[in-house]
């Protein structure tokens, strides 16, 4: 029974673990499944338990799906909790859980609209970043690395996107904070900014997307895959290199010149 334990301790210790959060679709499924086929176990977080079973039972192999609500630190130090229970260590966080607003006049948003989309996209970031630290911190060998959807929007907003473009923004300068806090402790930070990747959500844009002139134009996408493997390569760098942002996005898609 010793000789099991140590064993299977032993194995943990090789295994490469990464964490996705709002991994039960778009981005971060596809990320998620992603970082499987490169070898890692993976834990989905998000918080329809069904559409995580599905992204679950898509993956395969050495995979943990764990409800839970990004905005509630509670429910972000039990995910973490399973994640050491599960696997004992934590070499990859991927925070990418994110909503946005309708897309209606600032002066119309309503403040429980506001808070929601900072308790997600902002907040639930940093207690996932927070709990990232704790664990990575505790194991043997210890140090990881964390990765951070920012989006286009960390540059420039979109019409009618507020809260979005604000907490966007605001991840910059978590990811900049991240990198330099985490330095002692063998902690890598980077933030990938996606542009007009194709999934499910961004199927609306094929028919017209808001314009700063307050036209409907369709936009060009480009194949999620790109994404993953970028996300990828981040997260396979030694802890002595780092990317601390990437920009991949749809070329034609725009982005330069904005607003």
């Amino acid at each position: 029974m010793v000789a099991t334990d140590t064993a299977r301790r032993r194995d943990l210790t090789a295994l490469k673990v990464a964490l996705v959060t709002g991994a039960g679709s778009g981005i971060g499924r596809a990320v998620a499944k992603g970082l499987a086929e490169a070898g890692y176990a993976v834990v989905l977080t998000g918080r329809k338990k069904d559409t995580l079973e599905a992204a679950k039972a898509e993956i395969g192999g050495q995979c943990l799906a764990v409800p839970s609500d990004v905005g509630d630190p509670d429910s972000v130090a039990r995910l973490f909790q399973e994640t050491a229970k599960a696997f004992g260590r934590l070499d990859v966080l991927f925070n990418n859980a994110g909503i946005g607003t309708p897309p209606v006049p600032l002066e119309d948003l309503t403040p429980q609209q506001w808070k929601a989309v900072v308790d997600t996209n902002l907040s639930g970031a940093f207690y996932c970043t927070q709990e990232a630290f704790r664990l990575m911190k505790a194991q043997s060998p210890s140090g990881g690395r964390i990765i951070n959807n920012g989006s286009i929007s960390a540059h420039v907003p979109r019409p009618l996107s507020a809260p979005y473009t604000a907490t966007k923004h605001a991840i910059t300068g978590l990811t900049r904070s991240t990198s330099l806090d985490g330095r002692k402790y063998n902690i890598a930070c980077g933030q990938i900014d996606i542009g007009n990747a194709a999934t499910d959500m961004t199927a609306r844009m094929k028919s017209g997307v808001l314009q700063a002139d307050g036209s409907l134009k369709p936009e060009p996408t480009m194949d999620v895959r790109h994404v993953v493997n970028a996300v990828v390569h981040m997260a396979s760098l030694p802890l002595d290199a780092n990317v601390l942002f990437m920009t991949v996005m749809a070329n034609e898609m725009p982005f330069v010149g904005r607003g």
